[in-house]
């Protein structure tokens, strides 16, 4: 079970980085748009964080490892 909780905030952090995008598009007053923006930033680093405790180490390794590949270049030997 905990670890679905973690998979759960872990995918809550992506989806309110993902709404911060869809703002401007809405019908919403600038000084809204700055509340609701700073909510979700907080929010998604807040289940980030959570993920990554409930995951434990070794998830956090692998996704160490996800990001070194992504943009480490490749050198040709």
């Amino acid at each position: 079970m905990k670890k679905i909780i973690g998979y759960i905030f872990f995918v809550a952090s992506f989806v309110a980085w993902a709404a911060i995008a869809i703002l401007p598009f809405l019908n919403l007053s600038v000084e809204m748009v700055a509340a609701v923006t700073t909510i979700l930033i907080v929010g998604a680093e807040v289940a980030f964080i959570l993920s990554i405790a409930l995951l434990g180490k070794e998830f956090l390794e692998k996704l160490k490892i996800f990001f070194r590949k992504l943009f480490t270049k490749k050198q040709d030997l």
